[in-house]
């Protein structure tokens, strides 16, 4: 991307040398003629040499290469910018370690990718610039209000996300038609439009099949469901608020295991995948097969569609379809930001403006414009599997109404049996809320998520389980008042 500084430097010398080269031709007795020409030659050799100026190095870093599809593209629109890309793994917490470690530095990057389980301790603290600039244009392009909602804190506008994760519920058609009378997805979400509904069609899968087909993977999948219903955060002043709604995902879990509704594979694990693809087999050799999963924009072309593929090249696809499900919610993302230290702030600005509130990249970025041929054209150094396939959710209203039809007949509508996944997570999209989502999050439900499935495996009683979970708490917000357990 970057051109060598030291090339231009030699490029300078030489230009040098061709100066002082046609002076000393001046100073003989050459023609006019011949001194003019010598003169304007120099003169342009001069231009040509030096007409290039060192372009604006921005850095960037991120946990992912996605976002480097962009950077690409970015530069093919700003060509005298280079886009320095870092990216770090997520692997025990290195992302956020560097991150930190660069604050007050300058190893100082100029934009920070931020995912959504750590998003929000970013964005409450104070290393983020204020991009409440930019929300005249996220108005123009309605983005979706859980976006900006997760990437502000106390009316400050800190990060914007080019996707928006509305979840949805998949199923199996060939299940539903075997087990439940019809595939059609208006009557499969009446028959699970609330958790009793959701809990009586459990029953009704696992008797058709005389115990070997299974609602979900695991009860693992309504976790983050479950909490993004609740109606307070984790923390209200200072204070550990277990929700109803926490409780009530306890007992769900609890009912789900003990009646053989779930398979009991945890998620990504391979029992889980297996699932995808209908290659499900228990201990014994059984076949098994799962009935749905909860899946958000991303897991539909990353993780369902692909995985629903067996070796041999044959596979689930086409006896997909997908509706709201039971419960609203999101799932992940990925959110920008422009560090307050950066030294190029407009710049960094800019990119953010263009990551997620730029018409063009969000309709490119969604409809698989940015093929491996397109990004070389930009920079031929581009890796051979840098590219973005067609059919990421966008973070813009505007931009999803405008290109929903485009994905009418597309691999993703066949693989939902002939339902435009765009058209779905449209209407979900408005009715998820990120006004929960808080910086400490992720550190208190993950013990929480450990402790559930030492419960659901017998190893301890749901008292234990709840006093385990909350000395963790304890242990990690030594500053909260943890309240008792739950009593039932």
């Amino acid at each position: 991307m970057r051109k060598s500084l030291l090339f231009l430097i030699s490029l300078l010398v030489i230009a040098t040398m061709i100066l002082a080269a046609c002076t000393t031709a001046d100073t003989t007795e050459a023609p006019a003629d011949e001194g003019e020409d010598a003169g304007e030659d120099a003169g342009e050799e001069e231009e040509e040499d030096t007409g290039e100026t060192e372009k604006t190095v921005l850095n960037v870093w991120s946990f992912t290469n996605e976002i480097l599809t962009m950077a690409i593209a970015f530069e093919g629109k700003n060509p005298d910018v280079d886009v320095v890309y870092t990216m770090i793994p997520m692997t025990n917490g290195e992302y956020q370690t560097k991150l930190k470690a660069a604050l007050g530095t300058t190893d100082i990057p100029d934009v920070v990718a931020l995912e959504a389980a750590f998003v929000k301790e970013w964005v409450e603290a104070d290393f983020l610039a204020d991009l409440g600039d930019l929300l005249p244009l996220a108005e123009e392009l309605q983005t979706y209000p859980a976006v900006t909602a997760v990437g502000s804190h106390n009316g400050v506008q800190k990060a914007f996300s080019y996707q928006a994760t509305p979840g949805a519920f998949e199923y199996r058609r060939s299940i539903a038609t075997e087990c439940l009378g019809t595939d059609d997805p208006d009557e499969v979400q009446a028959m699970v439009a609330d958790m009793d509904k959701f809990i009586e069609t459990a029953e009704k899968i696992k008797a058709c099949s005389d115990g070997n087909y299974f609602m979900v993977g695991t009860a693992a999948a309504l976790f983050n469901p479950y909490l993004q219903n609740r109606a307070q955060p984790w923390v209200v002043d200072d204070t550990l608020v277990i929700d109803q709604m926490v409780v009530d995902y306890i007992e769900f879990a609890k009912l789900m295991r003990d009646n053989g509704y779930e398979s009991q594979a945890g998620q990504w694990s391979e029992g889980w995948f297996a699932g995808m693809s209908d290659t499900l087999v228990s201990p014994e050799g059984v076949d098994q097969k799962i009935f749905s999963y909860f899946m958000p924009t991303w897991g539909l072309p990353y993780v369902l569609m692909p995985n629903s593929v067996r070796e041999d090249g044959s596979g689930t696809g086409g006896d997909w379809a997908m509706i709201p499900g039971p419960i609203a919610y999101q799932w992940g993302g990925t959110w920008v930001g422009a560090m307050a230290e950066s030294p190029n702030l407009e710049l960094a600005k800019d990119f953010v403006t263009f990551i997620a509130l730029d018409t063009e990249n969000l309709t490119n970025w969604a409809t698989g414009v940015y093929t491996n041929d397109y990004l070389a054209a930009i920079d031929p150094d581009v890796p051979e599997d840098q590219k973005q396939d067609m059919g990421d959710f966008v973070s813009s209203q505007v931009v999803v109404e405008e290109i929903t039809s485009f994905f009418d007949g597309s691999d993703l509508y066949e693989w939902l049996g002939g339902q435009n996944n765009y058209e779905a997570f449209g209407k979900a999209a408005p009715n998820v809320s990120g006004a929960l989502l808080t910086g400490s999050d992720d550190a208190i439900q993950r013990p929480l998520e450990s402790a559930r499935d030492e419960y659901l495996s017998g190893n301890i009683t749901l008292e234990d389980m709840w006093t385990q979970w909350l000395d963790q708490v304890r242990n990690l917000f030594p500053e909260l008042t943890i309240p008792e357990p739950p009593t039932s």
